[in-house]
C-alpha cells in the first residue's frame, strides 16, 4: 500500500496524495492571490522612525520592508507557482506557457493552471509531495505575517480518526483532545466522539493500527 507524500498516511487508491492533502493542497493554492493582496499593508514596517533625515529636514520615511517586498514581487510568492506550474508542463510535454501582465495577473494565471492540473499532480506525479509540502509552508510563512496567532496548546494526540465515508475509505487525520473539550472531534471529516465512546474510540484506533502494520 503506498504512503501519501505529504502526511504519510496510507493511500489505498495508490495516488502520491490522499484526498485529504489534495484537498488541503488546492485549498492553499487557491488562498495565494489572496495572500499576495493580503500582504500590501504590511509594505512598510510598523512602529519605530525613520533613519536620516527628509530634504524637509524631518526623519526620513520608513524603508520598505524587504522580506514583504520580496513575497510580493516576480521571484516571491508569483515565482513559486510559476516555477511549480512550469514543472507540471514539462513533465506532461505541455509547451512552456507565456508569462505577460503584472505580477498579480500573473500569479492568478499560475494558480489558474495548477488548479487545473491537480487531479494529474495527485495521482501520476511523483513531486507531488515536494509540491505540496513546498505549496504548504509557503502559505504557512505568508499567514504568519498577516495574521500572526499566538501558540496553541496542541492537546492530548489520541491517534488516527477511524471514521470511514460512504465508499469505505478510512479518514485517518489525527485526533486530538484539547483542553477543556467535552468531545472529541476531527477536524478534517468532522465526526465527534463523546466521552461515552471513548472506550470503543480506542479499540478501533488500535484495530486500524493493527491494520495498518499488517499491511
Amino acid at each position: 500500500m503506498n504512503l501519501c507524500l505529504l502526511c504519510d498516511k496510507p493511500e489505498p487508491t495508490g495516488s502520491y496524495l490522499c484526498i485529504g492533502c489534495t484537498k488541503a493542497t488546492e485549498v492553499r493554492v487557491q488562498s495565494l492571490p489572496a495572500l499576495y493582496r493580503g500582504l500590501a499593508p504590511f509594505l512598510r514596517p510598523a512602529g519605530g522612525v525613520g533613519q536620516g533625515r527628509s530634504g524637509k529636514g524631518g526623519p526620513a520615511p520608513l524603508p520598505v520592508n524587504e522580506e514583504v517586498l520580496d513575497l510580493r514581487g516576480p521571484g516571491g510568492i508569483v515565482g513559486v507557482a510559476e516555477r511549480w506550474l512550469a514543472d507540471v508542463r514539462r513533465d506532461r510535454g505541455h509547451s512552456v506557457a507565456t508569462l505577460s501582465g503584472g505580477v498579480e495577473a500573473r500569479l492568478q494565471a499560475a494558480v489558474t493552471g495548477l488548479l487545473a492540473n491537480m487531479p494529474w499532480i495527485a495521482v501520476s506525479w511523483p513531486a507531488a509531495g515536494y509540491f505540496a509540502k513546498d505549496i504548504r509552508d509557503l502559505v504557512d510563512s505568508l499567514r504568519t505575517i498577516i495574521a500572526p496567532t499566538p501558540a496553541v496548546a496542541r492537546g492530548q494526540r489520541l491517534g488516527h480518526c477511524p471514521a470511514m465515508d460512504p465508499s469505505g475509505v478510512l479518514c485517518g487525520s489525527v485526533l486530538r483532545l484539547m483542553p477543556g473539550d467535552k468531545a472529541v472531534r476531527c477536524e478534517w471529516c468532522g465526526t465527534a466522539y463523546p466521552p461515552y465512546v471513548w472506550a470503543q474510540l480506542k479499540s478501533w484506533i488500535t484495530e486500524d493500527m493493527k491494520a495498518s502494520d499488517a499491511a
